[in-house]
Order: C-alpha cells, then sequence, then structure tokens
C-alpha cells in the first residue's frame, strides 16, 4: 500500500503523544531580552491546589485588560506586552512568579516601580501567598554610579551587601531586607552587558532571590519541631530503661502502647515537613547554583555574595537536613525498641505456652493411667457378672441329669470368661480411638472411593 506524504514532510513512525511538549519544554521559559535602563518588579506567591486556577485565571483577566490574548491552560510560562509593560508568568512546582519590566528610569531610584503601573484592585486580589517581592533597577553603562550616601538613601539606610557579577561586568547592591514599600530591592550597574546577558543575568538575580526564601520557609519548621523531638528522644530512653527492670507481661504491654503512640507522633511530623524539607534541600542547590551562574569575583575586598549566601543560608538547610535524619534515627530507634519489647513478650508467651503445654501432659498422663485402672476394674466386674450368669446356667443343667459340678464348671469358664471381656473391650476401645482420629478417617475414606 503506498503513502502520500506532503513534500515538507516525511513519512514517520507513530509519534509518541507526548513528543511535541518534550521538544517544547527546552524552551518553555527562554531568557528574556532586556535593554538598560530598566525597573523590574518581581512577585513570588505560593499557591495550594485549589489557587492554581484561580490564578489562572486572574492572569487571564488582566489581559483582557489590556486587551491582548491569554494563554492556553496548558502553558506554564507567558511573556507579554502590556501596554508600557511586559509581563513575564510563570507556574512551578507550588509556587507562580510575576515579573513586570518597565523600560526606563526614574529620577529616584525606586520611586516608581513597575508594580505601580498596574491595577491596584488587580494585584490585591492575586491568589496566594506572597513570598517574594522585589524590585530591581538596573542602570545603563552611561549612567553615573550611586555614591554611598545615594546608596543609603535608595535602600533606606541598611547594611548593604555588593558584589561584581560576570566577571566584573556588572555590579550589584542589596541589602536583602524588606523595605518601607513591603518589597526587598536590588540595584544593578550594567556596565558592558548586551540586552541578551543583561536579560539572562536578571533572571538570574530574581531566581536567586525567590529560591532563597523558598528555601527558607523549612526553617521555621524545624526549629518548631526541635524541642519536640527532644521531648520524644527522652520519653524514648524512659522506656528503654524501664524495659531493662520490667518482668511483667502487662508493664511489656504498656509500653510497647507507649511506643505504638510515639511512632504515630513521628509518623505524623514526618508526614507534615517531610516535603517541605525535601523542597528546602532543592532550593538551597539551585541558589547556590545560580551564585556559581553570576560568576562573582571573588578578588574584592568587600563580602562576596557567595560568602554572604553560604554564611545565612546554609545554616538554615542544614538544620532541616538535619531535622530530617533526626526523624528517620527516631522513627528507627522506635522501632527497633517496639521490636526487643515484642520480642520478649513472645518468649514470655512461648514460656507460659510450654508451661501449660507440659501441665496438660501431666494430666493427660494422669488420666491415662486412671483409664486403665478403670478399664482392669471394668473387665474384673464384668467377668465377676459373666461367670456369676454362667453359675446360673449350669445350675439349671444339673435338674436335667447332667453331671456338671457348678463350682468346678464356673471355675474353668473363669478364664474364657476374662479372655473374651478383654478381647471385646480392646476391640471396643479401638474402634473409638480410629473413628475420632481424622487422618485415619480420610485414609479410610480414601480407600473406600478406590
Amino acid at each position: 500500500m503506498s503513502v502520500t506524504t506532503s513534500p515538507n514532510r516525511l513519512a514517520l513512525p507513530k509519534l509518541h503523544p507526548a513528543r511535541d511538549s518534550l521538544y517544547h519544554e527546552l524552551h518553555a521559559r527562554p531568557f528574556p531580552v532586556i535593554g538598560s535602563p530598566v525597573r523590574v518588579s518581581h512577585l513570588a506567591l505560593l499557591l495550594d491546589e485549589d489557587d492554581k486556577q484561580a490564578d489562572f485565571d486572574h492572569l487571564c483577566e488582566l489581559c483582557h485588560r489590556y486587551g491582548v490574548n491569554p494563554p492556553s491552560s496548558q502553558e506554564n510560562s507567558f511573556y507579554q506586552q502590556l501596554g508600557d509593560l511586559k509581563v513575564r508568568w510563570e507556574r512551578h512546582l507550588e509556587f507562580v512568579t510575576y515579573t513586570f519590566i518597565r523600560s526606563g528610569k526614574s529620577e529616584e531610584a525606586f520611586a516608581q516601580p513597575a508594580l505601580s503601573l498596574l491595577p491596584a484592585d488587580w494585584l490585591e486580589n492575586i491568589p496566594g501567598q506572597l513570598v517574594a517581592g522585589l524590585h530591581l533597577e538596573v542602570q545603563a553603562a552611561e549612567d553615573k554610579p550611586l555614591d554611598r550616601e545615594e546608596l543609603a538613601d535608595c535602600f533606606e539606610g541598611q547594611r548593604l551587601v555588593s558584589g561584581r557579577l560576570m566577571e566584573g561586568a556588572a555590579t550589584l547592591w542589596s541589602a536583602f531586607r524588606l523595605h518601607g514599600d513591603g518589597c526587598g530591592r536590588i540595584l544593578l550597574h550594567n556596565h558592558e552587558l548586551n540586552d541578551n546577558q543583561a536579560g539572562r543575568l536578571i533572571l538570574r538575580v530574581l531566581e536567586l532571590e525567590t529560591y532563597r526564601l523558598m528555601a527558607l520557609l523549612g526553617a521555621r519548621p524545624a526549629r518548631d519541631l526541635a524541642p519536640i523531638l527532644r521531648q520524644l528522644d527522652q520519653q524514648l530512653a524512659n522506656i528503654i530503661t524501664r524495659l531493662s527492670v520490667t518482668e511483667g507481661l502487662e508493664d511489656e504491654r504498656r509500653l510497647l502502647g507507649e511506643l505504638t503512640i510515639m511512632a504515630a507522633q513521628i509518623e505524623r511530623h514526618s508526614a507534615d515537613t517531610i516535603s517541605r524539607f525535601s523542597a528546602t534541600q532543592a532550593y538551597y542547590q539551585l541558589v547556590m547554583r545560580r551564585l556559581d551562574e553570576l560568576k562573582e569575583s571573588e578578588n574584592v575586598p568587600n563580602f562576596t555574595l557567595k560568602a554572604f549566601f553560604a554564611r545565612r543560608l546554609t545554616p538554615a538547610a542544614n538544620t532541616c537536613e538535619s531535622t530530617s535524619r533526626r526523624l528517620e534515627d527516631l522513627a528507627a530507634r522506635i522501632e527497633r525498641a517496639g521490636d526487643l519489647i515484642r520480642t520478649r513478650v513472645d518468649l514470655k508467651l512461648e514460656e507460659q505456652n510450654r508451661r501449660l503445654l507440659a501441665s496438660m501432659n501431666r494430666r493427660s498422663r494422669v488420666q491415662l493411667r486412671m483409664q486403665e485402672t478403670v478399664e482392669g476394674l471394668s473387665i474384673a466386674a464384668i467377668s465377676y457378672y459373666g461367670v456369676s450368669l454362667l453359675g446360673y446356667l449350669f445350675g439349671a443343667l444339673e435338674p436335667l441329669g447332667l453331671p456338671i459340678n457348678v463350682n468346678v464348671a464356673k471355675a474353668a469358664a473363669v478364664p474364657l470368661v476374662v479372655g473374651s471381656v478383654w478381647w471385646v473391650t480392646r476391640r471396643i476401645k479401638k474402634f473409638i480411638v480410629e473413628a475420632s482420629d481424622p487422618e485415619r478417617e480420610g485414609h479410610r475414606s480414601g480407600s473406600e472411593e478406590r
């Protein structure tokens, strides 16, 4: 059968349903091209599952206000011109980011950020919880660098951290703190970067601030969990100490119940924090990677950005990691203690069962001896009555003229009667035993079927 193809398309095998998205994924979040000077406002909002659709609808509403086409529901990134603003929207696993770009500069740094052009009602009603809010301004190469007093005014007198980025092609200043408008501030002076390089640098700086704050979300749960884990650790130590001096089965069962309650608490804390602690480690790695990508010059007298983040962020990430390991260690110790108690309980139950079986064996032997005694007495009693009945028979034959000595006949009949009674008793006992044995019964039924 011939296959007809278009002149520009080859005949291909059956395509995977995700093939187009796989090609698109590599270009889903392209670096923006941003000229200097420019003002950028960046928002990162934490979303739950109910907020994700509401956030997408809110973005579509903004597009309708400015008369532009909204993104499709399958898109994870969106870049569009909205009047004098450019908006860059990105949807991540647990948060969403809005980046608003406004060309040009204001007379005073951070006086007119890009957010000031957005409708106030739309801005206030963005779904989710705001984590990162940042204003970033980029000065062009021909702009005069700000002196110490001007920098102090821009950052409201807060202590600054600076760094020479991209091998000295740009300089960054920031306090990495919140300011009077409720947002952070970063000032970049572009010395010799082109628009493509500047766009990549701006995006990396924004990601650095976003991932830094997202990583720190796990620090407070780790600190709140520390005293609880200390209490559980001490409680476990007390249980182990009590176990070493406990002998009663009921006390060990009580200790096992306490361990079960502790294990349930550990599992609940692990379920509440494991995703947050794992995210902290992932965001921390991203922060360190973005710092490497900034290519900061290290031969400067000031405190570098990498050293600043390593000193301030690394302890929080290590705290989350150690708390996660402590949860796992405590859960393993509780499990080992529970296994030890269960083993002791099982051993004591086995000892009790062994004693019970030994007692039952003794009673069975006694009952067997009694049964044999009763059986012997029964044979004697039945034989006695049997011989007595034969005596009546022999006595009735003597008047008939038969020369029978009744006493001699009774004496001669004693062995025969005793033997007969013994044989009949054994046969009845054997029949009863075979009838009560299921294995023999099954074997006999199988023989009958064959």
